[in-house]
């Protein structure tokens, strides 16, 4: 995303008197964006702003908003939120990663690594004071992933995992270097909890048949054992979330591979653990599939999970793991709560349409949904009334812009452009946004950006849409469960326990299909015995008229059984099979099957596609004489015969006196 940028400037506006919004734009002019003032739309420019003249990386804001900083080919700037005041410039060049301390004090530089000229290290991590430019401390950091220091929320400490080693320094301490350490083997992440009682929880990937394990230590009593630690399989990478608190922490485990085949991306877990060691446990999700995402609520009392195949399930869970509600399937992959804690955003992005369905937490009813296709980034404002929806490249590079949703659905800005690369509001504290009331803020004037907006891309009146194309045996008739989504009616996804016998095989689209029923006639995705059965495109159906004799030569060879165990000789229209013109015939003998290569008198004369034996010899012996008729005909053109043909032609006579015999006059 960094390497690859062209050039493009940076545009910066006012979203609240305390909330800016900063983006990526195309240099060919600077563009106005959006702002709030006072929490009425305004959406004039910050005066003030620094707009570079030369193509920039990346740009951040402090946790606590007063200040962000942009990374240009040559240099770091640091400005004054308010006023977009220039405070530093740090002459680095190559920088691509950019990293504020909590409280703006330390400003953390990532550099893509390379070779120095005179053999020594690239020290590519480096920190600076942001008061006075200065640099304090510098590393040598290969990985992007996990680059950067986590630092506790009063600044007093910071940590990074060095080759399976937990370092911790004192920021106001930067040249004693490290102060402590806690060496765990294997581990590959770490993550420092928010809180005033901040925990450390480390995760080990699995490796050469050893679990994996996750274990929780006080920053300041790394001496001591875990206070918390978990092992379980099928981990072999992680993503951990703690809740706001520094509590509960969630972790997601992910799988390179599905030993079980049922996936392409491998197997997912979550586990809620305690910090204090009193809780843990796995959440126990109740359909099959991949987890897509899974979001803390900020009151640190419940959380979020999207999981499941298409259409995915969402449900909210309390910190003890109880289900409080279920929202229903529907193509959702994103969820999101607002800083209040009031509404619940339930996304489709990516591949999916881009639908977004707003709840409110206290009524747990829908209160929009809102249609933004070919999204790419989605945040709440930090006062939790409105939503930014961004399409941004290189993930697109179409429709590249910005659109600003009123948390009830009307859309009240759009600045669209040629390329955004990125896109976000700045951060507020909670505390000084207003509270939602009982019923939600009605939504403001939207901007004339928005009539000028749908004005370009109405389109004319036509006819209605034909929709998709239907065979002429299925028009006028509903649509079959088959095709529906499991949202809309449709049949529920059906996994497999890998038998072939009793259970049913879903296809690529997550239903079951059946052998011999055409797409859309009743039945179809149901087996005759009620259950799912898999078959080959392209092959002929099992059964032909009757589908329920189709699987009748998978039968034991001893006594003629179905798979389902039903009997030949009794219950069934008394035709044999074609298994049993093989074997001979089968029959029930004092409560035994009995098997004999002789047919049966009792079912004699046999018969074969409705003739009896008479009619078979009749026929095969029209055949016999039109082949005969066949060669006199070569013959007479003087062609060659071969001793063979020669001999059948002499047997004609015999042919005929034996069809004479059968009452056939030839």
């Amino acid at each position: 995303m960094y390497v690859h940028f062209l050039s493009f400037s940076i545009v910066l506006s006012s979203i609240r008197p305390s909330a800016l919004l900063i983006t990526f734009l195309s240099p060919v002019r600077a563009q106005k964006f959006l702002g709030l003032v006072s929490g009425n739309p305004d959406y004039s420019p910050l005066p003030a702003f620094l707009v570079p003249d030369v193509p920039a990386r990346t740009y951040l804001y402090s946790d606590d908003g007063r200040l962000y900083a942009y990374a240009l080919p040559a240099v770091v700037r640091i400005f004054q939120a308010e006023g977009a005041q220039l405070l530093q410039e740090l002459p680095i060049p190559n920088v691509v990663e950019l990293h504020f301390s909590p409280r703006g004090t330390y400003l953390s530089t990532w550099e893509r690594p390379v070779k120095l000229e005179d053999g020594a290290q690239h020290k590519n991590l480096r920190v600076f004071s942001v008061s006075t430019g200065a640099e304090l401390i510098s590393f040598s950091q290969k990985s992007q992933e996990g680059w950067n220091f986590q630092f506790t929320i009063s600044e007093s400490h910071a940590i990074r995992l060095v080759s399976s080693e937990v370092q911790v320094y004192r920021p106001a301490e930067w040249s004693h270097g490290i102060v402590d350490k806690l060496r765990v083997e294997g581990a590959t992440s770490v993550a420092l909890s928010p809180g005033l009682n901040p925990s450390v929880a480390v995760f080990v990937a699995e490796k050469k048949g050893a679990p994996a394990s996750i274990k929780m230590y006080g920053l300041l009593t790394f001496t001591s054992p875990p206070t918390c630690q978990k092992t379980f399989y099928k981990a072999d990478r992680s993503l951990i979330k703690w809740n706001t608190l520094g509590t509960q922490v969630l972790l997601l485990t992910q799988t390179d591979v599905d030993n079980s085949n049922k996936s392409y991306y491998g197997e997912t877990g979550l586990y809620l653990l305690s910090a204090a060691g009193n809780f843990d446990c796995r959440v126990t999700l109740d359909k099959e599939g991949p987890i897509h995402d899974f979001a803390w609520s900020p009151n640190s009392k419940e959380f979020g999970v999207v999981y499941g195949y298409m259409p995915a399930k969402t449900v909210l869970f309390d910190h003890r793991v109880k289900p409080l509600h279920d929202f229903g399937a529907s193509p959702h992959n994103f969820i999101s709560f607002n800083p209040q804690a009031r509404l619940v955003a339930l996304a489709g992005f990516g591949n999916l349409a881009g639908k977004i369905d707003i709840f409110d937490r206290r009524s747990l009813s829908k209160v929009c949904t809102i249609d933004a296709p070919n999204t790419s980034h989605c945040e709440w404002s930090p006062d939790g009334r409105f939503l930014l929806t961004a399409t941004l490249s290189p993930r697109l590079r179409v429709d590249n812009g910005i659109k600003i949703w009123h948390c009830t659905g009307p859309l009240m800005h759009v600045q669209l452009t040629d390329e955004l690369y990125q896109a976000s509001w700045r951060p507020t504290p909670v505390d000084s946004t207003p509270q939602f009331g009982q019923a939600l803020p009605p939504a403001p004037t939207p901007n004339e950006s928005v009539g000028a907006y749908e004005a370009s891309n109405k389109k004319p009146v036509t006819a209605k849409p034909a929709g998709a194309y239907r065979p002429p045996g299925a028009r006028g008739l509903a649509t079959p469960s088959i095709y529906k989504r499991e949202d809309e009616g449709g049949i529920p996804h059906v996994s497999t326990n890998g038998s072939n016998s009793g259970t049913s095989t879903p296809t690529r689209g997550g239903y079951t299909h059946r052998s011999g029923v055409p797409p859309g006639a009743p039945g179809y995705g149901q087996a005759a015995n009620g259950q799912g059965r898999k078959s080959v495109p392209g092959a002929p159906s099992s059964g032909g008229a009757n589908p329920d004799q189709g699987d009748k030569k998978n039968r034991k060879k001893k006594g003629g059984k179905k798979e389902n165990g039903g009997d030949n000789a009794e219950g069934n229209s008394g035709t044999p099979t074609n298994s049993n013109e093989r074997r001979g015939n089968s029959k029930k003998v004092n409560g035994e099957i009995m098997t004999s290569d002789e047919p049966d008198p009792a079912t004699a004369p046999a018969q074969e596609n409705g003739l009896d034996a008479t009619a078979k010899k009749i026929r095969n012996l029209t055949k016999k004489l039109k082949a005969i008729e066949e060669l006199k005909e070569k013959a007479k053109r003087g062609e060659r015969l071969e001793a063979t043909q020669v001999r059948k032609m002499e047997g004609e006579g015999e042919i005929r006196k034996e069809l004479a015999s059968l009452g056939v006059n030839v």
